[in-house]
Formats: C-alpha cells, structure tokens, sequence
C-alpha cells in the first residue's frame, strides 16, 4: 500500500472513531439536560397551609377570608390571622411575579393535609353556613393546591389522593348546589374544574395500582354519558378493572343511554351510590322526559289509566314529584293515575321545574349522609 492510500486510510480511521464518540457522548448530553430539567423543578419548603409572607399581606390588607380569622379579632378593625386554619389562596399568574419561590410553595404532603382539612373542617361542618359560601372558599384553596401541584410537578400517591378528593368536592357541590343563582354556584366552572381533575386523574392512574381506580374510572363514564371519548376509554382499560362492579354498572348505564332505552337507565340508576348518582344527576331530566315521550305514545288512549305510583318508580321519583313532572311535560294526572295522550305531550317544558327538585331518590338515608364522609368516600 503506497503512502497516499495508508495516509487516507488513517484519515477516515479517525473520522469513523470520531462519530463513535460523539454517538457515544449524545445519550450523556441528554441524560444531562434531563437532569438539569428535573433540578430546576421548584420544591416547596412551606410547611403551613398558607405560606407566611402571604399571610401578613392578606392581615394587612384585611383580605382574611371570616373562616381564617383569629377567633375574638373577627370585629377588629384588621382581624388576625389563624395560622391553623389560614389557606393559600388562588393567585392568577403575572408579569414579574415570582410564583415559584420555595418558601410559598407547599410539599406534596402539606398539600394533601390542606385537602384534608377543607374537606374534615370546612366542607363538612355545621358550624360554618351558607354552604354556598363554603363552596367557594374550598373551590378557590383546592385550585390554590393544584396550582402548586403543577408548579412542582407533584405526582404519585399524594397527588392521587389530592384529586380523588378534589374530584369528589366538585361531584358532590353539582348535586348539591344544583339550581342555584349563577352568583353562588356556576355549572360550567364547576364542570371545567371537574372535568380537568378527572383527566389529571386518570392520567395518573397510568403510573401504576391505585386502590381506587375502579370506583373513579366508574365515575368518569357516568358523569361523561354520551361521550365516544370517556367510552372508549374504559374499553382500553385492562380486565381486572373493566370487569370491575362498579365499572360494569357504569358501562350498563352507559349503554342503556347510548341506545335510547330510558326505562333501563333509570331502574340501573337505582343501584348507583350516593356519589355514583351526583355524578349522573345532570343526565335524569333529560331521560325522564324521554320515558314520558315515550310513554305518552305507547299508552296513547282515553281509556287507558297508568298507576301514578308504578310511574314514580320508573321515574326514581316520589309520587308528589313524579306528578309535577308530568304535569310539566303537559301529561294528565288525576288523582292516583296517569293518562297519556301523545298530543297532549310539551316537547319544551316552561323551566319552572328545576333539575335539582327531581334529583332525590326515593330513599333520604345517603342523601342526609355528612359531606365529609360522602367527599372522603373510600379514600
């Protein structure tokens, strides 16, 4: 081999060695500037509900919420705060504002324990009233703690718990707060808080076994029904958690709602629990206009008399209400019976009777049931 052809040959030894290592050292560039990522994650080191710089601000400015006052101060010209009850309250993001200084943010475990005590102190008291009012300060301090969940990336056990029980806040205020003025409770807030936490929920649930998964994933579909997405969702899921109870249950709702079949969704209605039935609430009117639409022309006759009593248990009515409905939908009732006439039927009802006056089962026991064990559940 002449001088010219070692001389090229070494050259491009050189140049292969040289894209070996490079090769080699890609992948450590990477897991660098993944590191460099994940350390300039902020970390809170507030070990408070509410971070103290805020709290002196809030003191000074007498913007204390009546639930965080020093007990005796309520009536002074600026109350005191109470560190035991004071929560960090949702602050919107803005220029030059420094959100993520470690100081006012919370640690996952802080998190969860603030969760806790809105749901044990507040949401679930008797002491502190209107409720509305107390929805919207729980509302506003749970959006505080998912905002600093997702500053600090906060995920795992802690994080499942946190929006298990945010999730369960926001189904049972839907229920309960169902036909309220707009000024104390906003369906279409609520809905987008709800619907948000539900999907970080589920998406977290991706990471690994989570004792509650069935019961959540159950409440999704039912509080989705008619969603092609929450559907086909569940039908992804694996076995062990589709051929779950409380996922089966749903999946048959959500069946008898997909084909029209009101008299099937409202008697699998009647084995929902408490929390399973604020998720389908919204759902029930529009089914029980269905059922009498559908009544009113199978039982289209002069002659023809339904038993008002029989009709309040296809519609998970009592009698009282089950008449009003009817009467609503311009279907004739008199006395203990029903008479059906398809001409008689309103399409549009006048919208004096609300949703949530036709929401209560037949049974009052798990309705009348403390908000702090229905929003705890088995979490």
């Amino acid at each position: 081999m002449n001088k010219t052809a070692m001389s090229s040959a070494w050259h491009q030894s050189r140049r292969g060695r040289g894209h070996r290592h490079k090769e080699q050292r890609r992948p450590n560039r990477e897991q660098a500037v993944e590191q460099n990522a994940e350390d300039s994650v902020p970390r809170g080191t507030c070990m408070t509900m509410c971070p103290d710089y805020e709290l002196r601000q809030r003191e000074a400015q007498n913007r204390l919420h009546r639930f965080e006052m020093l007990a005796g101060t309520e009536r002074d010209r600026l109350p005191r705060a109470d560190v035991s009850r004071a929560v960090k309250e949702y602050s919107r993001p803005a220029a030059g504002k420094d959100s993520t200084r470690a100081s006012d943010l919370r640690p996952p475990s802080v998190l969860l324990k603030t969760v806790c005590y809105l749901v044990d102190d507040i949401a679930a008291s008797s002491a502190f009233q209107p409720w509305t009012e107390v929805y919207s300060f729980v509302f506003d301090r749970l959006r505080s703690v998912r905002q600093d969940m997702i500053i600090q990336r906060v995920s795992g056990p802690d994080c499942v718990a946190v929006l298990e029980k945010s999730v369960r806040f926001l189904l049972y205020a839907s229920y309960r707060l169902c036909g309220q003025p707009l000024q104390y409770f906003d369906p279409r807030i609520n809905d987008t808080h709800l619907q948000e936490s539900l999907s970080w929920l589920l998406e977290s649930y991706r990471d690994g076994k989570h004792p509650h998964q069935e019961e959540f994933q159950a409440l999704s579909l039912l509080y989705n029904l008619g969603s092609t997405h929450a559907i086909q969702h569940v039908l992804e899921l694996p076995e062990r958690i589709r051929s779950s109870p409380a996922v089966q249950l749903a999946l048959a709702v959500s069946r008898a709602h997909t084909e029209r079949n009101p008299v099937r969704l409202l008697r699998l209605t009647q084995r929902l629990d408490f929390i399973q039935v604020c998720a389908v609430h919204r759902h029930l009117l529009p089914c029980r206009r269905d059922l009498l639409l559908l009544y009113s022309h199978g039982h289209n006759s002069r002659n023809c008399r339904y038993p008002l009593q029989r009709l309040a248990r296809l519609l998970f009515l009592k009698d009282p209400l089950a008449a009003e409905l009817c009467q609503e939908y311009g279907v004739n009732v008199s006395g203990e019976w029903v008479n059906f006439s398809k001409s008689s039927f309103t399409e549009a009802p006048s919208g004096d009777l609300q949703c949530r006056r036709t929401h209560e089962p037949v049974e009052d026991k798990q309705w009348n049931s403390s908000a702090g064990s229905e929003i705890h559940g088995c979490a």
